[in-house]
């Protein structure tokens, strides 16, 4: 006869062989739906116009020109060598994007499964002088990526930039933004005022990608390196455990965020370790307690991005790996 230790690893591999199967069986039907994606490169058709062809281009993509915004204006931006020069490297690195259109239609597909009202926007690429806080933006009727701040962690127009921004700066970083961006369209918490408010908040973030791009690895959702997403992993514990035992789950210190939640070159426990943990531990940490209620409750993944955060902490037992 099976002991009970042998029987329970059993029943887990069993748990979890079905758990792969149906996973697999949700991404088939997933690939099955129907959306219709094609970039449109706005960023070549306005490094091509000139003044006498503007009014066109504006006919075709009004919402990128602001009525407020005279003509002289982008005809001055048209001829300035550093939109010239944003336009030619863009060019280049972005010759074939094909790679980037099929991750972004395969978000496209996972959003209208878990929200059957979701309808593809018009994906619109442009360049913005390299301002990587406003990378993407979408709306219900377009999605707008900036393509100037994907060229590479490397690439010379980011030499004034720290290297915890620009590690994120790169083409398969694209529809992470956009997951990331599309979230917040789905997330209501009646308050952020407490750490575990903000952990949870960023934690149902994370788990939206889990949810829209599971294509994309642990790491590449968290926008850390693999080095990064194994420290957290392996630290897991003794963070939790920094957390409770000074009580700050429920602390409204306006300091927190800025040392657990906001992206920096590291977590700031004001200990010896803090160089070597990356940034953002605290929505790490939010991220396991949402995982943990999605996989002790029944209950709808949208329905979820609705609910409290104290609600979530309470019912996702949530305990960290040791």
């Amino acid at each position: 006869m099976l002991n009970m230790n042998k029987l329970s690893f059993v029943l887990f591999v069993f748990v979890v062989f079905l758990s792969c199967k149906d996973e697999k069986q949700l991404e088939k039907q997933i690939a099955e739906i129907d959306v219709n994606v094609i970039i449109e490169r706005f960023d070549l058709a306005f490094a091509k116009t000139d003044a006498a062809n503007l009014p066109n281009l504006k006919k075709t993509f009004p919402f990128m020109f602001s009525r407020h915004i005279p003509d002289s204006i982008w005809v001055a931006q048209i001829n300035d060598t550093l939109q010239q020069e944003l336009s030619s490297e863009v060019e280049k690195q972005f010759i074939d994007i094909k790679d980037v259109e099929n991750e972004i239609r395969s978000l496209f597909k996972h959003l209208k499964y878990y929200d059957p009202t979701f309808s593809e926007p018009r994906v619109v690429t442009t360049t913005s002088f390299v301002d990587y806080r406003n990378n993407v933006f979408v709306s219900d009727t377009v999605a707008v990526i900036a393509l100037d701040t994907y060229l590479g962690a490397q690439h010379e127009f980011y030499g004034d930039i720290p290297n915890y921004i620009t590690k994120n700066m790169h083409r398969s970083n694209i529809v992470t933004d956009l997951a990331d961006a599309y979230a917040d369209h789905y997330i209501f918490q009646s308050q952020r005022k407490t750490l575990l408010d903000e952990m949870v908040y960023y934690g149902k973030k994370l788990y939206f990608k889990d949810k829209v791009i599971p294509f994309k690895t642990d790491a590449e959702k968290m926008e850390y390196t693999p080095e990064e997403i194994t420290w957290a992993i392996a630290n897991e514990s003794e963070i939790w455990s920094y957390f409770i035992e000074r009580e700050l789950l429920y602390s409204t210190d306006n300091a927190l965020p800025s040392r657990f939640i906001a992206n920096a070159p590291f977590s700031k426990f004001y200990l010896e370790l803090d160089n070597e943990s990356p940034g953002r531990l605290g929505q790490f940490i939010g991220w396991q307690i949402v995982r943990a209620y999605m996989a002790k409750n029944d209950v709808d993944f949208m329905d979820m991005m609705r609910k409290d955060a104290e609600e979530i902490f309470n019912n996702s037992k949530y305990k960290p790996r040791k």
